[in-house]
């Protein structure tokens, strides 16, 4: 493993992170790593390729650390567009885009552990091509769990291994093809130090008694089912919630299906076809004609212009609807209303989520985790919005449980839940 001295200079991410955290006498020396251990695979783009990477990883041994590299923000979807793979002393880097299908790969790593870091957000595009494992372990689910304040995989390899992980080619265009040596690197130094993180974390986790609730948690994460797409995706535009009148809400709506099918099309981030600041500056100005789009900031750039024709029958047909067809002011949903209006609709359960907020929040810090670990914001919403009669610890665990709820999460947070709610009871019948 190629370092530097720890007084040089290793990358734009370590220095910003040094000028953060100084480092006191008795803080270990961070090391920065340059190069793989074992040096830089070949990339593997062929049938005959895969054959061979599958048969190093079944001749290794241990868990597999693994990593996904996309290209969000640049291409219209989230494919993997390259995949590395570490088990034992064997890396492995792919690029799936010739080859689409790994399932093959199953028969390697299926049975032990994947090692990867925030594992949410890798899963779905591996599984997409075939990936899918029975054990996980997340390393920065492991550092939210044991309360580690920055859980970035750079932050975490610095504070727990004493090691710098150059991350300047975090966000780059992985479609890029031939993708340069450097950015390779960087791929492959990912998954170098993930089993030696994960070693740390597990000691860390059983030492502390947090053991069993990352297994919890873990497993949860590696069965999961796809996400169900959102009904009106439209709603997730940025600075929608300026936005009061139906007819505008219609005029986004209309941008944003007509923006989305040129960028499917064109296997585009949608954001690079057009900004979401632009629909709504649309949606707000409504021009009729031509000449009033293009004099608008953004549509009046060359591509903006040449799709102009576009923009213009969307803002038309939003504007064609009946009342009947126009969308309503607030997204259809089947939990509870946004919280800052329980005020005014429901008092009591404003008046219940003042008081689990807090309850739930304190046994967090107690256990030294984010709250949103503990219980997420969405389930603590929907007991406080309608808490199951009689609102016991028994039937707000049952509650908990259908809501997802782990049952160390349940072990922790249904006995609070139901004596905060009791004594508010009792303080309410007592005024």
């Amino acid at each position: 493993m190629s370092h530097v001295r720890a007084d040089e200079p290793a990358g734009q991410d370590a220095a910003e992170d040094a000028a953060t955290d100084s480092p006191g006498e008795n803080e270990r020396e961070i090391v920065p790593l340059l190069e793989p251990r074992d040096g830089l695979p070949e990339i593997v783009t062929t049938s005959e390729g895969l054959a061979q990477a599958l048969q190093s990883l079944i001749n290794s041994t241990g868990p597999v650390a693994i990593d996904a590299e996309r290209a969000s923000g640049y291409r219209y979807g989230h494919a993997a567009y390259l995949v590395q793979l570490r088990r034992g002393s064997t890396t492995v880097i792919i690029d799936p885009d010739p080859l689409r299908d790994l399932s093959s790969l199953n028969a390697a790593i299926c049975d032990c552990e994947w090692v990867l870091h925030a594992a949410s957000q890798d899963l779905p595009c591996l599984r997409d091509l075939g990936l899918t494992p029975t054990e996980i372990f997340d390393t920065e689910l492991a550092g939210r769990l044991l309360g580690y304040p920055r859980v970035g995989l750079g932050a975490m390899s610095e504070s727990v291994l004493g090691l710098a992980l150059e991350k300047g080619h975090a966000a780059v265009d992985w479609s890029t093809r031939p993708i340069p040596d450097d950015w390779l690197r960087y791929a492959a130094l990912d998954v170098e130090i993930l089993v030696e993180l994960r070693d740390e974390l597990r000691g860390e986790l059983e030492e502390s008694g947090k053991l069993e609730w990352a297994r919890q948690e873990f497993e949860a994460i590696a069965h999961a089912p796809p996400a169900t797409p959102r009904a009106e995706p439209w709603r997730r535009t940025s600075g929608i919630h300026r936005l009061r009148k139906p007819r505008q809400l219609a005029a986004v709506r209309e941008l944003w299906l007509a923006r989305d099918a040129m960028a499917r099309k064109r296997d585009i981030a949608p954001g690079r076809v057009l900004p979401d600041s632009a629909i709504i500056a649309a949606a707000v100005e409504q021009p009729k004609d031509r000449d009033a789009l293009i004099a608008m900031p953004v549509f009046g750039g060359r591509s903006m212009k040449r799709n102009a024709h576009r923009w213009l029958a969307a803002l038309e047909l939003a504007r064609a609807l009946t009342d009947d067809e126009l969308p309503t002011t607030s997204a259809t949903s089947d939990g509870p209303p946004p919280a800052r209006s329980w005020g005014e609709r429901d008092p009591a359960a404003a008046a219940r989520l003042a008081v689990l907020r807090p309850a739930v929040a304190a046994i967090a810090d107690e256990h030294g985790l984010p709250t949103e670990n503990l219980l997420t914001p969405d389930s603590l919403r929907r007991v406080a919005w309608e808490p199951p009669q009689p609102a016991s610890e028994e039937e707000i665990a049952h509650r908990l449980q259908d809501l997802g709820a782990r049952p160390w999460q349940i072990e922790l947070t249904a006995r609070p839940i139901a004596r905060a709610l009791e004594r508010l009871a009792l303080e309410q019948s007592t005024q």
